[in-house]
């Protein structure tokens, strides 16, 4: 099977350089640095410095592993942490943290020889993989060096876990090479011992941890920006959810005063269509990107950037979270909830069933499934929430989670 995979594989990397220069056309990919994807790495300077290198494909798992990289900096032993991702947003958001032992580069194709070479150039102690990256040839190169390989946070949902057992053979061969599961839930801890990972520990989500957003300079002239008014905000929504929360607003509006919705939808290409949509029931609507003051006028506040999204949540103290009014499996609520916001959702949450019914333990979120009902709820919380409340309630648990992942990863370094 592997010898399939690879022949696939290396048929998608013969075509690769159009789907790159395409990429790099929509700003998706970095002109300057693709070619590390291709094993045209950084200067490694072979000191005899111990290398922790961990992978996380995106923002998402990129953001995951902030408070562990904290800790890895404070550490003396460790020298050397290089950070591997796959997108440019990715490694745009990581220079911003300014960390002084870290590197990154972009992860290479999982082409079995330039997985060695990658392996090969930076001599990692340990290997860290976040969420569900799971990588043959890599798995199995890391292996064979007998580098440990450790998956943070894993997560295989049950449509991931149908792909793999359709090929039982070639998914043991992978999965029996993890050193070490941290699985996020009891569904990825079941579907990782059927697939074939002996070592497993189930000691929680590593998204329940996280700090506030800073109030920086940007964010001082947000809350500047914002404060005559009440804010509703309605995050990671999409297609037919804007205008379900434009309806509710619409109808709140001569209820409470100064009220405004700020909406921030997973996909900013869609932005023109979220205008008109609004517009045509009688909304004015204004984007992040705008150079016009905010108008008194203004009910919709619609968020056309990337990366700002904890700043709008350390504004308000109501969220309702998108991909979960309609079959989309729910977007994750944590982020919000950690900046303090009280979580609305909808009813199609299968993505995040654990994260969401450890928040209704907590008392931190009310599901929704109509617009009488979400107008109901945002008119009784939005004036009484205490953000400190919400906060205190998740910070306890995350950092409680993050210490119990950091012992279990530090067995190994």
């Amino acid at each position: 099977m592997f010898v399939i995979y690879n022949f696939f594989l290396f048929l998608l990397i013969l075509i690769s350089p159009l789907i790159i220069l395409i990429r790099i056309f929509l700003g998706k990919e970095d002109q300057n640095r693709f070619r590390e994807k291709y094993g045209f790495l950084a200067k490694n300077n072979n000191k005899p410095t111990e290398t922790i290198w961990i992978h996380g494909a995106s923002v998402g798992e990129i953001l995951s592993i902030i408070p562990i990289i904290r800790r890895f900096e404070e550490d003396k032993k460790i020298k050397r942490i290089l950070i591997t991702s796959s997108t440019t947003s990715s490694s745009h958001i990581l220079s911003k943290f300014k960390f002084k032992k870290v590197i990154h580069q972009f992860y290479p194709f999982d082409l079995s020889f330039l997985t060695k070479h990658f392996i090969n150039h930076w001599k990692p102690k340990l290997a860290v993989f976040v969420d569900s990256e799971i990588w043959p040839n890599m798995f199995n190169n890391l292996h064979k060096k007998n580098i440990p390989l450790i998956l943070l946070n894993a997560r295989i949902t049950k449509k991931s876990f149908n792909r793999w057992k359709f090929f039982p053979n070639f998914s043991k061969k992978i999965f029996e090479k993890i050193t070490l599961a941290l699985p996020q839930n009891m569904e990825s801890k079941k579907y990782l011992k059927l697939l074939g990972t002996k070592n497993i520990k189930l000691v929680g989500n590593l998204k329940f941890f996280g700090g506030t957003q800073k109030d920086n300079v940007k964010n001082s002239i947000l809350k500047k920006k914002f404060s005559k008014r009440i804010i509703f905000c309605a995050a990671s929504t999409h297609r037919t959810e804007e205008l379900f929360v434009g309806r509710v607003h619409k109808e709140l509006r001569s209820e409470i005063k100064n009220l405004i919705t700020i909406i921030i939808p997973r996909h900013i290409n869609r932005k023109k269509e979220i205008l008109d949509e609004l517009k045509n029931i009688g909304l004015n609507s204004q984007l992040h990107t705008s150079p016009k003051k905010l108008s008194k006028d203004t009910d919709i506040y619609i968020v056309d950037t990337y990366g700002e999204t904890a700043k709008f949540y350390s504004l308000s103290k109501l969220t309702f979270l998108g991909g979960s009014l309609i079959p989309h499996g729910g977007q994750n609520p944590l982020e919000s909830a950690r900046e303090g916001n009280y979580i609305l959702y909808g009813p199609h949450i299968e993505n995040f069933k654990e994260v969401y019914e450890m928040l209704e333990k907590l008392k931190i979120t009310t599901r929704v499934n109509s617009i009488k009902n979400m107008k109901s709820v945002v008119r009784q919380k939005i004036n009484f929430l205490q953000r400190n409340t919400v906060n205190k309630k998740l910070k306890y648990l995350g950092d409680k989670i993050l210490n119990k992942n950091l012992y279990e990863i530090k067995k190994f370094i």
